[in-house]
């Protein structure tokens, strides 16, 4: 049965701003909680996170000695300070750049553990059915945050809808375009409400959790898709620095990375999501 406590960005809003509010004045020498007795909790988008979690739970947790309790959260911010402040043990939702871009901006200390699967970004439209077919003055949507928005703009590129300015990498905006052929307006939304987008304008870039979670099947319904070759967006398990040698995360690290999670990967989403290992 599925054991799943769903919190959500209104309710955990007060936590969140208590934290913003300490974070800058601390240090990182309580790097996580020293007791590994309990059950381990970790924070995940809903979709695929969530659902390869309860995964493990169900059918592998319990073999393995593993007491495991999901919680799921509906925005990309809350689970790295849930992690940050022990709320959650570890959380698994995010990509190395979007990790050092949030380290970064927010004084969290937050590592990766091990790489679980790839949900590659792609181009929607509910306007056109390919990306030749976008009209002039078009009106792209894309995610707001830094990274995931130098992310849809490299795709954008990498496919020769727009080309970017040499070297501009995981900071690259609207301003660093230097050729738009179709004159494509870009509209920016928090990464979440982009599906909700694509009656409002001609296409929009969606993170890979947010399609399936909108019964989009990336490899079926994007007009262009990331490659997965070498690409650095893997989604991974994650904890505070200091906490990675928890034998409990060591454990779910494990079960993560096993062949019977490969292959519930490969057999619940079809190519919409792919196991990194």
């Amino acid at each position: 049965m599925r054991n799943t406590a769903k919190l959500t960005t209104a309710v955990l809003a007060a936590g969140a701003l208590t934290f913003g509010l300490t974070a800058c004045g601390s240090e990182n020498d309580s790097a996580g909680s020293s007791d590994t007795s309990g059950p381990l909790v970790v924070a995940a988008s809903p979709v695929p996170h969530a659902e390869i979690l309860t995964y493990v739970k169900d059918n592998l947790a319990k073999k393995a000695g593993l007491d495991l309790e999901v919680k799921e959260f509906t925005d990309y911010v809350t689970p790295n300070t849930a992690t940050e402040d022990g709320s959650v043990d570890a959380n698994y939702f995010q990509n190395q750049p979007y990790l050092d871009d949030f380290n970064k901006k927010n004084g969290t200390h937050i590592v990766p553990v091990v790489t679980v699967h790839l949900e590659p970004l792609g181009l929607y439209s509910n306007k056109v059915k390919s990306a030749d077919a976008l009209k002039s003055g078009a009106t792209i949507a894309v995610p707001n945050d830094s990274v995931n928005e130098a992310r849809a703009l490299k795709l954008l590129d990498a496919n020769g809808i727009i080309t970017l300015k040499d070297g501009v990498g995981n900071d690259a905006t609207p301003a660093d375009i230097t050729e738009n052929p179709k004159n494509l307006e870009f509209k920016e939304l928090e990464a979440a409400q982009t599906p909700r987008s694509l009656d409002d304008v001609d296409a929009a870039v969606i993170n890979g959790n947010y399609a399936i979670e909108a019964d989009l099947s990336p490899a079926k319904d994007a007009l262009v898709l990331e490659s997965a070759t070498d690409n650095p967006y893997g989604n991974f398990l994650a904890v505070k620095d200091g906490n990675e040698d928890d034998p409990r995360v060591k454990k779910l690290a494990e079960l993560l990375t096993s062949d019977e999670v490969k292959k519930f990967i490969e057999d619940k989403y079809d190519g919409s999501v792919i196991a990194s290992f």
